[in-house]
């Protein structure tokens, strides 16, 4: 009797494993549909791509980025404050290097004092033309990127292969619970049974 009650438990725990095993493979594939009779067999992913990948997108766009994030991004002082600093750095640079070897007159011209006060306007005309820059070009991504199209194409394009192989590195942990999970409760199902029976 306890034989069979061990049997029995191990029967169940490998029908319980083998079933989530079985049924985390079929996520994806079979890749290609397969004709069983009557019924036709495909992996959940690859039968379901364009409207995972319709759906990701909206999510995506509508949870977790925007372009009101791009906007708020750019919109930061920090963010300005960069753009300027390396307006000026560059404009900077052109001065002294490029427009000075032009003639040694216009090099000498703006070296030193008169160099710092170019530099003092030029700052202060950023301080007024650098948000309306940011809004231009804030407004030209708004215009030109579609991140709802950009990532449904993305996921529609991306081979069942790479889809796999990605869902499978974040989630090899949790599919390996769900296996085993499986096999815990097969083993108490054929236990309680065994018990009932025998």
């Amino acid at each position: 009797m306890l034989l069979k009650l061990c049997l029995s438990t191990l029967i169940c725990a490998f029908i319980g494993w083998i079933t989530n095993f079985i049924a985390i493979k079929m996520l994806f594939h079979p890749r290609r549909p397969v004709q069983v009779g009557s019924l036709t067999v495909q992996g959940i992913f690859p039968k379901r791509q364009k409207a995972l990948a319709m759906n990701l997108a909206a999510v995506i766009e509508g949870e977790l980025l925007s372009h009101d994030d791009i906007r708020q991004a750019m919109q930061r002082p920090e963010f300005s404050a960069r753009l300027k600093d390396r307006i000026l750095d560059g404009f900077s640079e052109f001065l002294s290097t490029r427009l000075g070897s032009l003639n040694p007159m216009i090099a000498m011209f703006l070296d030193g004092p008169m160099m710092e006060k170019v530099k003092g306007l030029l700052d202060k005309e950023l301080d007024r033309i650098v948000p309306g820059l940011l809004e231009t070009a804030t407004g030209e991504l708004e215009n030109s990127l579609d991140f709802r199209r950009i990532i449904q194409d993305k996921i529609e394009n991306l081979s069942m292969e790479r889809l796999e192989i990605l869902l499978m590195s974040i989630m090899a942990r949790e599919f390996r619970f769900i296996e085993v999970v499986g096999a815990v409760l097969g083993a108490f199902i054929g236990l309680i049974q065994g018990l009932l029976f025998f």
